[in-house]
């Protein structure tokens, strides 16, 4: 079958967990390849695409709109494109496509998309973040950044992401601080195969998520920064990348998934937070990771304290801590 799928990460490696079987994928396409495979599979950029013998796309990227401007521009039609990932904004995306279903049957296409969603969105103040993030992306979690990033102009400090994967959310925070340092903590070779077994849900643990996480490097990363000179990348495992770094922070996020690195993140960065300044936790609320939960428990035990913060509604439940202070 001429069956193609849009996106090298941990959108695509979720349809495998749904039901979808690699051996019907031809091969998976990516806008800025970083390897010529993945998950087994040949990466083939949309110029190489065979338009003639595309059957069906799936498209597991949340950058719905700026594919599906490519996708048209190619020739495709849009009978073959299904997007698994914020398929509704007014209208439902996929109501032209009647080939997964024919190809896939009714009961995988339905586990394979998103449940609608319809949000309005005010006009941001940072026209920019959309050019990085088209409005099909996780607004909640943007927005929220984006007036958190105003919030702290006031509050001392650098900037720090621990867990960067392929940089957009990295780049972000590098375009709305352009005049404070950005450290950036990752080993870039995913996740250790023990921590991912001993950490994941059964039914999620395997190769294919330890091999969606490891898509990315530190040129590519780099390559999306608007101000590449603010930028200090600490590639390795945390807390060893961090050496004698003498930093305190105005904003951090923390996404790195598992209870073990989400505790030794809380742990390094939160006294080195300055007062006023908030740490975004990513996932706090996600089904699957319940790691990163636990950990604020246990940091919060093992201290007697309790850091406060408020729970977002976007897509994996991010959990924004302040340090209180004069200037929270």
């Amino acid at each position: 079958m001429g069956i193609y799928v849009w996106g090298t990460g941990c959108g695509a490696s979720e349809l495998f967990k749904k039901g979808l079987l690699k051996e019907h994928i031809a091969a998976f396409v990516d806008t800025h390849p970083i390897a010529d495979a993945f998950l087994g599979k040949p990466v083939l950029t949309p110029e190489q695409l065979p338009i003639e013998e595309v059957e069906l796309l799936l498209v597991a990227s949340r950058h719905t709109q700026s594919v599906l401007s490519t996708c048209l521009a190619l020739g495709l039609k849009r009978d073959v494109l299904f997007f698994t990932k914020n398929r509704y904004q007014l209208q439902d995306i996929n109501a032209e496509c009647i080939t997964a279903a024919q190809l896939l049957g009714s009961s995988l296409v339905d586990k394979l998309q998103e449940p609608c969603q319809i949000i309005r969105e005010p006009r941001m103040k940072y026209p920019e973040i959309l050019t990085v993030h088209d409005k099909s992306q996780d607004y909640v979690r943007i927005k929220t950044l984006e007036l958190l990033a105003a919030s702290v102009q006031n509050v001392p400090g650098a900037i720090a992401e621990l867990g960067v994967y392929k940089g957009d959310f990295a780049r972000l925070l590098n375009l709305l601080f352009p005049t404070r340092k950005l450290y950036l903590f990752d080993s870039f070779q995913g996740f250790e195969p023990q921590e991912a077994a001993r950490e994941l849900n059964s039914e999620h643990c395997g190769t294919d998520f330890i091999n969606a996480h490891a898509n990315t490097s530190v040129p590519s990363v780099l390559k999306k920064m608007p101000y590449p000179d603010l930028i200090d990348v600490r590639e390795g495992y945390f807390p060893f990348s961090a050496g004698n770094l003498n930093e305190h922070f105005a904003l951090v996020s923390l996404d790195v998934d598992f209870e073990e690195t989400t505790y030794t993140g809380l742990s390094w960065f939160w006294p080195r937070l300055n007062p006023g300044g908030y740490l975004l936790l990513h996932d706090y609320n996600s089904p699957d990771l319940s790691g990163v939960k636990a950990a604020l428990l246990h940091y919060e035990m093992e201290h007697n304290t309790h850091l406060p913060g408020v729970p977002l509604c976007d897509i994996n439940g991010t959990l924004v801590l302040c340090k209180p202070g004069v200037f929270c």
